[in-house]
């Protein structure tokens, strides 16, 4: 009877770990051809006591300012109520100097869709030279276009629980067609594979298939911070999952597949000696209490490396992020001249 009871219990427990701890599903949405994921879970960020306690009475001040509010209410949305997912898809992803974005963004949560339409075409009326309605095919769809100089946003309205936005028409279409497809996502395997190893728990995930694509990154070299080491260490990176879990603190984990080990370690030493030169160049701020409170965070995080993996874990205390989102009060001019005064003397 006994070994009864403990088989249930057990058999209970797994169930509800099941239920309360799923793998990340790919939004079907995603375009086939992404190379980065990036998935931010909004209404469990917005509420994670961290989050109440440091920002969400600055976000409620600007939500709150004349012309906010007068957008919000023509929506019909309240973003601290109505958005619970952002998920981008990031195609042909370059991280060069002056790469254009190629992206699909899907935002899902209870939207009214009549109100976005009506709003969007108000907008085109009024500053026809940002805004216009174009279609591609039977699609209507928003565009905004700051100027001729910078890229177009396209949107629209997949239903009551999802808008879409991308770089180009043709984005925006395809989501469409998957949205009527009964079909998983068509994402790359390798990619999939690296976003299931999340849970839907976590309140940012980030899934890249990094292969070659740093080759051409340069990294600043002037300044106090040694990058010599982290920028020959950057082209060996095939991979990257990143997790930002957000709670009573705010915990980071990285993690960095490598081409092989001998590209691991380099990485590992590279990453070690930047964490060491910047706790040295904050240690110089003294007393500052924000220099303090990122010293404190970038001492929590630790490099570690197996076989051709890299792993960077560390941790946002509550204080530390309440000191760090706490503005420095403006100097007074009185302060100033007495310092000049002093330094005079």
């Amino acid at each position: 009877m006994a070994r009864t009871i403990r088989v249930l219990m057990s058999v209970a427990l797994a169930i509800g770990l099941a239920t309360t701890c799923r793998a990340v599903e790919p939004d079907k949405l995603l375009p086939p051809d992404a190379d980065t994921v990036v998935i931010v879970n909004l209404r469990q960020i917005i509420d994670a006591e961290i989050f109440k306690q440091n920002m969400l009475d600055n976000i409620k001040k600007e939500l709150e300012r004349d012309q906010a509010k007068q957008l919000l209410a023509d929506l019909g949305l309240d973003p601290l109520k109505d958005i619970d997912r952002l998920v981008i898809g990031s195609v042909e992803t370059q991280f060069k100097k002056g790469a254009q974005p190629k992206f699909l963004a899907v935002i899902h949560g209870k939207f009214d869709p009549q109100k976005l339409f009506k709003t969007a075409e108000a907008r085109a009326r009024n500053n026809g030279d940002k805004y216009s309605m174009v279609k591609d095919g039977d699609t209507i769809m928003f565009k905004y276009q700051e100027n001729e100089e910078e890229p177009s946003l396209y949107a629209t309205v997949v239903n009551e629980k999802t808008v879409i936005a991308a770089s180009e028409k043709k984005l925006v279409t395809e989501a469409l067609k998957a949205a009527d497809a009964n079909k998983p996502a068509q994402i790359k395997k390798e990619l999939a594979a690296l976003i299931s190893k999340f849970d839907d728990k976590s309140s940012v995930v980030v899934a890249s298939l990094m292969k070659d694509k740093l080759n051409e990154l340069e990294i600043p070299r002037q300044g106090p911070l040694n990058l010599g080491g982290l920028q020959k260490a950057l082209p060996g990176i095939e991979t990257l999952a990143v997790v930002i879990r957000i709670g009573a603190d705010v915990n980071i984990d990285v993690n960095l597949g490598m081409k092989d080990s001998d590209a691991a370690g380099d990485l590992r030493n590279s990453l070690d000696d930047l964490f060491r030169d910047f706790g040295n160049l904050i240690s110089l701020a003294g007393d500052n209490p924000q220099a303090k409170a990122f010293g404190d965070v970038l001492s929590s995080f630790r490099v570690t490396s197996k076989n051709k993996f890299v792993t960077l874990t560390g941790k946002v205390s509550a204080e530390n992020a309440r000191v760090i989102s706490t503005p420095r009060p403006p100097r007074s001019k009185d302060k100033d001249k007495d310092k000049d005064k002093e330094e005079k003397k």
